[in-house]
């Protein structure tokens, strides 16, 4: 089984500021920004890390060491 991916320092700070303004917020319409906002933070992570995956697929074996 693989490690656990790790979070740095910046993530986790991020995490909280995020985390403050949801604990923070009444107002249901900012509420819902937010929660759009988070959506698309996490899709464009997930759009980065899948076409990361794909350029190092689409690499030989033998030139993964050189990027």
């Amino acid at each position: 089984m693989a490690p656990p991916i790790e979070l740095t320092t910046s993530q986790q700070f991020e995490i909280e500021r995020f985390s403050r303004a949801i604990d923070a917020t009444i107002d249901p319409d900012q509420l819902r920004q937010i929660a759009k906002q988070l959506l698309q933070a996490w899709h464009t992570q997930k759009a980065a890390t899948d076409w990361v995956m794909r350029q190092q697929l689409d690499q030989p074996f033998g030139n993964r060491d050189h990027d």
